[in-house]
C-alpha cells in the first residue's frame, strides 16, 4: 500500500532529521531566553524584546519544525520494512520519549504566554534546570535510533 514511500525514504529521513535539528535548536534556546527574561534586573525595554524573541521563536521556528518533524517521522513509519513494530523495542521507547519532549514543547509555549502576560512565577534557576531536560531526552533518543540497543 505504501511501497512508493521506499523510493522517497532517504529524502523523508533527511527532512525528518533536518526538522528535528531545527526543532531541537528552539527547544534548547527557549529556556535560555527564559533564564535571561526572568532575571531580576531585566528592565521593561529588555522584557519587551524578550517577549518578541520568545514569541517569534515559538511560532515561526519551533511550531513549524515540530509539525514537519512529526510529518516526516510518520512517513518514515509508514515506509515498508523500516520498522518492525513487534521486535523493535527501541522504537517504542523512542516514541514515548518523543511524546514527552513534544509535551515539553507545549509547556514552553505555555510559559511564552505567561511571560507575554507578565505572569512568570519561576526563577532563572528553574529555567536553568529545565534547560537540561531536552538534552537528556535527546541523548537517549539518539542512542536508541543509532545503537538500537533493544
Amino acid at each position: 500500500m505504501f511501497d512508493f514511500l521506499l523510493f522517497f525514504y532517504p529524502w523523508t529521513k533527511a527532512f525528518h532529521v533536518i526538522s528535528m535539528i531545527a526543532w531541537m535548536s528552539g527547544i534548547f534556546y527557549m529556556p535560555r531566553l527564559f533564564v535571561y527574561h526572568s532575571q531580576k534586573d531585566t528592565d521593561l525595554a529588555s522584557s519587551q524584546k524578550f517577549k518578541i524573541m520568545e514569541s517569534k521563536l515559538y511560532r515561526y521556528i519551533m511550531n513549524p519544525a515540530l509539525v514537519s518533524m512529526w510529518f516526516f517521522g510518520i512517513l518514515c513509519l509508514l515506509t515498508p520494512g523500516i520498522i518492525d513494530f513487534e521486535s523493535d523495542i527501541w522504537f517504542h521507547i523512542k516514541l514515548v520519549l518523543v511524546i514527552i519532549i513534544t509535551g515539553f514543547h507545549f509547556y514552553l509555549g505555555y510559559q511564552v504566554k505567561k511571560f507575554e502576560r507578565d505572569q512568570n512565577c519561576h526563577t532563572e534557576k528553574f529555567y536553568r534546570v529545565i534547560n537540561e531536560i531536552p538534552t537528556l531526552l535527546m541523548v537517549f533518543i539518539v542512542i536508541l535510533v543509532i545503537v538500537r540497543p533493544f
